[in-house]
């Protein structure tokens, strides 16, 4: 059955009434939305790459082909044996799969390869493939998602900076490191939204808002292919996982997500779309079924959405033995089903199941697939290769690296020192309590993560060294040092403890100092797949360790270490200053210290809302009005009649986030005023044009009303009264990193066009209408200053 035959039906879009169900589902049936001019990838497309394709693919004999179609590890390879870094970077779920590796790439029937690197180990592998009878190199693929050697913090803290700047700095650092590997293509970015912080891998992505989300993903993108994918020092990005992966229910891993085909395209989709217009060579599949429908097996959002809308020419990995797990899921019951499905939905490589290998042929013997769908997916695997050069360049590049670089560190010290959101920074003793001044000459620093280097590299740390990492009790104590202070170190408890031996010598360490630094949180493992969480407090019994350490009185910083946003209710009313500091990476220690103490200033900005409690989750500013909003009412009071009852609110919490989305502090501060438009009216045929830009123009004026530089994000957020369909409360349009002096005034700008101003309709075509705009610009998702305009008919 070829691919174009597959009858597709889009899924349903909260259909309330069967008058309306039949005028949808026409209206998709007819093929209304628009499919793409152009291919995403202008080089992929060369067509001296296509012409090599053809004359190569004539010559490839059907176990060729479906070579390229397999993924494996380091299988059948002996070795020296690696490092604890290099071990975790290969770690994934044991897999009943028996190939030798080795052989197959011999016989020239391995395509790509999973988390095998050094350049000796995959030069064995190459080295055989290039001597097969067609000689087609081997693309070697890793989990570097936030670092190879040298390691910055995870995506959820990068995405606290704001700085996509500094995310394609990174990227292409990491690229830099891994490609003298033999490393030549990433499983990253990760784009997923994810509204639920119980889910573990919010910590790979760049949290819930869409908006922030596309713009990370073009970064991550642009970092690590740039221009050219044949450069030496590039690799191709894998952007994963398509799709709605992050929207899993309960915020359980690899559970299911359902939705409607709006919120799918307004909320999950742009990060995918905006990494496919970037130029993504690779996507991969999810774990996830998307309204009851595995992604894997998926053609609606692999064929249809991707390919045809989106005119993605790149190839489609499955995620770890997801094309195995369709039988799991229940759609297929044995394996040559599940390989029909996989491949005629549009994923093109299996990642260790071992069903294409083994059911291609049969599937072609029975005419169950064509050969025409082999050979399209074996050509957009080899069009990758081209571009990366692999076929003149196959090894690794430069010298090995082993270690973090040491000129690569103050790059991902700032990337750390820009991620850090400060929270809380209340006055202890007349004063905020951060930054530490150098009046402090004792701090007891309490907990255990204040010395705790493996955990410093978060979920995906990369082939890294533990003994490469700087712990905050190292730069803590050599600041101190010198200046003429000491530090009073107590470990207090383990992350996950039940113990408190350990709190003695804690307290006696609080009383000795003028000032507590506690360093409490996760474990890396606690976040990152496999690493969803019922409850978001402070794990094991740190929670009463910081309560006995606030109860002396003496002024406490909090330092939370996390994948994902904490529960820090108890926190937020007793310690006088909190700081999210992720996992911070190589340089944690360093960066923290030049933070703590006023070296740099904090100016990261929260891109998850953090909740009051869990019963909250998923919880994202973006919410809908509801036909029963809340209003003014006063929802930190149990209701007390119909007025305060009776409207979309919980009886024992407030609706809002404890810290919202956008939100964090610096150690000055900012005022926002003057907020403009360009014009208050806007024809409507002139902004519903897909391609429209700059239609209308938003200003205010930012003013450093402190005593000290600082870097402030200004946010533009944008809400819409009066479309055919329910639009948030408001939702996030732009932004700008701006760094003033003590009284400086800047005007910020913000262009709105076609991209800004649509949305969804009922028939999933994206539109501007005639409606009434709200526009806001401030520090966070809360912002006051506001203008407003007319889309008028």
């Amino acid at each position: 059955m070829n691919r174009s035959s597959i009858f597709r039906l889009r899924p349903a879009v909260l259909l309330l009434a069967s008058t309306f169900t039949c005028t949808v589902a026409l209206g998709q049936v007819a093929g209304t939305l628009p499919h793409a001019t152009a291919p995403s990838n202008a080089q992929l497309a060369s067509p001296e790459i296509e012409r090599r394709v053809d004359a190569l693919l004539k010559q490839m004999t059907l176990e060729e082909k479906i070579g390229q179609l397999v993924q494996y590890n380091d299988q059948g390879f002996s070795a020296p044996t690696p490092s604890a870094g290099d071990q975790a970077l290969a770690a994934n779920p044991e897999t009943k799969t028996e190939v030798d590796a080795m052989a197959l790439a011999k016989q020239g029937r391995l395509g790509s390869m999973l988390n095998v690197i050094g350049a000796e180990k995959t030069r064995a592998f190459q080295e055989a493939a290039m001597h097969s009878r067609l000689h087609i190199p081997i693309l070697f693929g890793a989990d570097v998602i936030h670092g190879y050697r040298t390691i910055y913090p995870v995506p959820l803290g990068l995405a606290a900076s704001w700085d996509t700047a500094l995310v394609e700095d990174l990227s292409h650092m990491a690229a830099t490191e891994a490609t003298t590997a033999g490393v030549k293509w990433f499983y990253s970015p990760m784009v997923d939204i994810s509204r639920d912080a119980r889910w573990g891998r919010s910590t790979e992505g760049a949290g819930e808002d869409p908006y922030l989300g596309s713009a990370m993903a073009r970064a991550y993108v642009r970092g690590y292919q740039g221009n050219d994918l044949s450069r030496p020092d590039h690799v191709a990005a894998s952007v994963k996982h398509f799709a709605a992966y992050g929207a899993a229910e309960a915020g359980r891993e690899y559970n299911t997500t359902d939705m409607s085909d709006i919120r799918l395209r307004q909320v999950y989709l742009p990060p995918y779309k905006a990494a496919v217009e970037a130029g993504a060579a690779t996507m991969m599949s999810s774990f996830n079924a998307l309204n009851g429908v595995p992604a894997t097996a998926n053609p609606y959002v692999m064929d249809e959405i991707l390919r045809k809308e989106w005119g993605f020419n790149g190839f489609v990995v499955s995620d770890y033995t997801a094309v195995m797990e369709l039988t799991h899921h229940g759609i297929a019951l044995d394996a040559a089903t599940a390989t029909e499905k996989a491949l005629e939905a549009g994923v093109e490589v299996d990642m260790m199941s071992h069903f294409y290998d083994t059911q291609i042929p049969r599937l072609l013997a029975e005419h169950r697939l064509s050969m025409a769908t082999v050979d399209e997916a074996v050509r957009r695997v080899l069009r990758v290769k081209f571009a990366l050069g692999l076929f003149e360049h196959p090894y690794a590049h430069g010298t090995e690296v082993t270690h973090a670089v040491p000129a690569h560190r103050p790059l991902v010290r700032r990337a750390a020192e820009e991620s850090f959101v400060l929270l809380r920074n209340a006055p202890a003793g007349g004063k905020p309590v951060l930054p530490l001044g150098n009046q402090v000459k004792s701090v007891a620093l309490i907990g255990p993560l204040a010395d705790a280097s493996n955990e410093m590299q978060g979920a995906w740390g990369g082939a890294t060294q533990a003994s490469d990492v700087v712990t905050l009790r190292q730069a803590m104590e050599r600041r101190m040092q010198q200046h003429g202070g000491h530090v009073l170190f107590a470990h207090g408890t383990d992350i996950l403890g039940d113990s408190a031996t350990g709190f003695d010598a804690a307290l006696q360490a609080a009383r000795q100092a003028d000032v507590v630094v506690m360093a409490l949180g996760e474990s890396s493992e606690m976040s990152g797949e496999a690493g969803s969480r019922a409850h978001l407090d402070l794990p094991g019994n740190q929670q009463q360790l910081l309560e006995k350490i606030a109860a002396t009185g003496k002024p406490v910083v909090l330092l939370v270490f996390s994948g994902r946003p904490l529960v820090l209710d108890w926190a937020a009313q007793h310690v006088p200053a909190i700081m999210a500091v992720w996992f911070p990476g190589t340089e944690a220690g360093n960066a923290l210290a030049n933070v703590l103490f006023g070296d740099a200033a904090p100016s990261g900005k929260l891109p998850m809302s953090f909740p009051r409690a869990v019963g909250q989750e998923p919880l994202y500013y973006a919410q809908f009005p509801t036909g029963r909003p809340a209003g003014d009412a006063d929802l930190s009071k149990p209701p007390s009649g119909g007025e305060t009852r009776f409207v979309s609110r919980y009886i024992d919490v407030p609706n809002d986030a404890l810290f919202p989305f956008g939100y964090g502090l610096g150690y000055t501060s900012f005022a926002y005023s003057d907020v403009r438009v360009s014009r208050g009216t806007l024809p409507l045929v002139e902004a519903n044009r897909p391609g429209a830009r700059s239609l209308v123009t938003v200003t205010a004026t930012l003013t450093n009303t402190g005593k000290r530089e600082g870097t402030e994000v200004a946010q533009l957020y944008v809400r819409n009264l009066g479309a055919s369909v329910e639009q948030p409360v408001r939702s996030l349009k732009g932004f700008q990193r701006v760094t003033l002096k003590p009284g400086e005034s800047r005007q910020v700008r913000f262009e709105l066009g076609f991209p800004e101003l649509s949305f969804y309709d009922v028939h999933s075509r994206q539109v501007v209408e005639p409606t009434h705009y709200t526009v806001w610009v401030g520090g966070s998702s809360q912002a006051r200053e506001q203008a407003d305009f007319d889309v008028t008919p």
